[in-house]
């Protein structure tokens, strides 16, 4: 790789002086600088751009750790963070924990070495040494999808237990006395709020059950097996609601309950998913859903965030939850009218 020096000593300048030429280049005079232009252009020297902002304290990119980024959900929130970011001049990095906190303390440390602009985490699974990391190091970080743990970080996020609280009602609401949370694992604080959302629904209905079926993912096709081992019962052992963790899954339970004849939502089992996906409404059958604001959570994110990391002092931390939405469509309805 070609060096400053090695620019310096074919343009017969200083070391400075090609600095001064690739920072400042009105300050340089123009025969200087066209000689230097030549010197770069001759030996293909290209600017660490990485090691110039690490020198000088500052960066202009800005991370976000994602729980998964293959869940759609979370590739929409990163799409709305990377069009925020590039309208404030940023660049953005992107990486998934997959829900294992280690990974998230790995890509935490090597963003603290780059010294990125600021860090969005939206992965539910940080470690407090994590956070306390960050904010030693004052790096602005903003948690999405969840809660501050402390008075350090504003965050922007979703009432999850308000928004499987309404679902459960509308289930028990269409007559379902049987209820099923299928997905997981509620080692995920996201997951964990939602059952507890739906344990608070179930507990002021008398005679209403709750059964939590736990899967290690959140996918399409774990929402397929678990499909499978409820279809497995006996009809009477079977719950006649679910609420999916999330709309992946909630698509393969349809796939699941798709390939039994005789097995139908919302006839036999009432459906609601999570997060209003753009795929929710176009399934096989139409699905009820919680809707989440991707583009909110992110737009949102990125100011925070760039507002931290402008202002000359600390800014007092902002937590903002939003409400959700329980969007009703034919999953569900199993009275009409």
């Amino acid at each position: 790789m070609v060096s400053i020096r090695e620019v310096a000593e074919r343009a017969g300048v200083s070391v400075g002086t090609v600095s001064k030429h690739l920072n400042t280049p009105h300050r340089v005079a123009p025969d200087t600088a066209e000689r230097i232009r030549r010197a770069i252009e001759d030996l293909g020297y290209v600017r660490n751009e990485a090691a110039r902002q690490l020198r000088a304290g500052q960066s202009n990119t800005l991370a976000f750790v994602a729980l998964e980024l293959r869940n759609p959900f979370f590739g929409e929130v990163a799409h709305a963070v990377e069009r925020r970011a590039a309208e404030s001049g940023l660049f953005l990095v992107l990486a998934s924990s997959d829900g294992d906190p280690v990974r998230e303390s790995q890509y935490i440390d090597m963003f603290v070495q780059q010294r990125v602009r600021g860090l969005i985490l939206a992965s539910g699974t940080t470690r407090d040494a994590d956070l306390e990391l960050l904010a030693a190091r004052d790096i602005p970080t903003v948690l999405v999808d969840a809660y501050g743990a402390s008075d350090l970080f504003s965050s922007v996020s979703v009432d999850d237990v308000v928004g499987t609280r309404r679902a459960v009602t509308h289930l028990i609401e269409q007559g379902c006395r049987s209820i099923a949370f299928v997905g997981g694992p509620d080692t995920v604080r996201q997951i964990a709020e939602r059952i507890e959302g739906a344990r608070q629904a179930v507990e002021a209905h008398p005679g209403v059950r709750l059964e939590v079926l736990p899967t290690e993912e959140r996918t399409v096709a774990a929402g397929h097996h678990a499909g499978d081992v409820i279809v497995a019962r006996r009809a009477r052992e079977r719950p006649d609601g679910i609420v999916a963790a999330n709309d992946s899954v909630a698509v393969g339970l349809v796939q699941s309950f798709g390939d039994r004849p005789g097995l139908r939502i919302p006839s036999d089992i009432a459906l609601v998913g999570y997060d209003d996906m753009e795929f929710a409404a176009t399934t096989l059958v139409p699905l009820t859903t919680v809707r989440r604001p991707r583009d909110m959570f992110g737009r949102t994110a990125v100011d925070l965030v760039r507002d931290q990391a402008e202002a000359e002092g600390r800014l007092p931390v902002r937590s903002i939850v939003i409400q959700p939405e329980l969007v009703v469509r034919a999953s569900s309805l199993r009275r009409r009218g």
